[in-house]
């Protein structure tokens, strides 16, 4: 049997942010054992905890989909990392917890002060623009919109990479952003175009720099609730855009409200005159319940 935790990510509040299952102890697991324990949870993401391959790291974490293994990904990072840290500290903390992931090394600050706790995270791959010449008419067609419905002023589609690669669309309104949704045989035709399994809408937010949608049901999750991945990502869909400069840029990003899990996550860009620098994202998380469950 194998210890495993869930937490609610990228929010304070149980029952809402996005669901993360964390199973510890999974050096002898195989990929497909792994594979099929996240399909068991049939959550957006499940991490794995094993021994770090360098001693002066926190541990190894493999990520899954219900379908695939990823690279990188922020809220199990974020949760994972939270866990963690909690397990070796009482009382208000800062640590560092350092997680070796497929796509890089992932420095984690956790910081707890009364009944608050956050984790930051460093991007361990600076995104860059992939496409930027995707039609606009297949892309409304794909989501149940009008081509006039999508973009922003000078923000226009496009995909970007950073370990996974997403697709980015921008969005008129918040109206617009709770009317979309993938349609077929479109939706297929775009996935395949652009190369991607997943796409970000985006629009100016209320309470909030940007509110944000995220569709991959070619993976497996028809709506993720809160994407640290893509919001790490977004820098890039935001440079391309003119829509920060050089310097320090501070954002606070929306999710998962149109599906009732509201998330809340925070986009720090450090940026010089010639392009990204790094890239951080923040959330908390709130321990759900704990179990075991037994190897496949």
């Amino acid at each position: 049997m194998l210890e495993f935790h869930t937490l609610d990510v990228f929010t304070e509040t149980a029952f809402s942010g996005n669901p993360l299952a964390v199973v510890l102890g999974a050096d002898d697991l195989s990929v497909a054992q792994m594979q099929t324990i996240a399909r068991e949870f049939n959550l957006s993401e499940t991490i794995f905890v094993q021994r770090p391959q360098n001693p002066a790291h926190t541990a190894r974490v493999r990520i899954f989909f219900p379908t695939d293994e990823i690279p990188f990904a922020g809220h199990p990072t974020v949760g994972c990392a939270i866990h963690l840290a909690c397990a070796h500290h009482t009382g208000d903390f800062t640590t560092l917890i350092t997680l070796e992931e497929q796509a890089g090394l992932v420095p984690v600050t956790v910081i707890r002060q009364g009944q608050k706790i956050t984790a930051e995270f460093v991007a361990p791959l600076l995104p860059f623009a992939v496409k930027t010449d995707l039609p606009r008419d297949l892309i409304a067609a794909a989501l149940g919109l009008s081509p006039a419905q999508i973009g922003l002023p000078n923000h226009h589609p496009a995909t970007h990479q950073g370990g996974p690669r997403f697709l980015y669309v921008p969005v008129g309104d918040l109206q617009t952003l709770g009317q979309a949704k993938p349609h077929e045989p479109h939706w297929s035709a775009l996935m395949a175009l652009a190369e991607v399994d997943s796409a970000y809408l985006y629009t100016c937010g209320e309470g909030c720099d940007y509110q944000a949608r995220m569709f991959s049901p070619t993976a497996g999750i028809a709506e993720d609730p809160a994407t640290g991945s893509a919001s790490a990502l977004l820098a890039s869909q935001l440079w391309a855009s003119g829509a920060i400069s050089a310097g320090t840029t501070q954002l606070s990003l929306h999710q998962g409200y149109e599906m009732g899990r509201p998330s809340q996550i925070g986009l720090t860009i450090d940026a010089t005159p010639q392009g990204l620098a790094e890239v951080r994202i923040k959330g908390s998380a709130v321990p759900i319940c704990a179990g075991q469950i037994r190897v496949p």
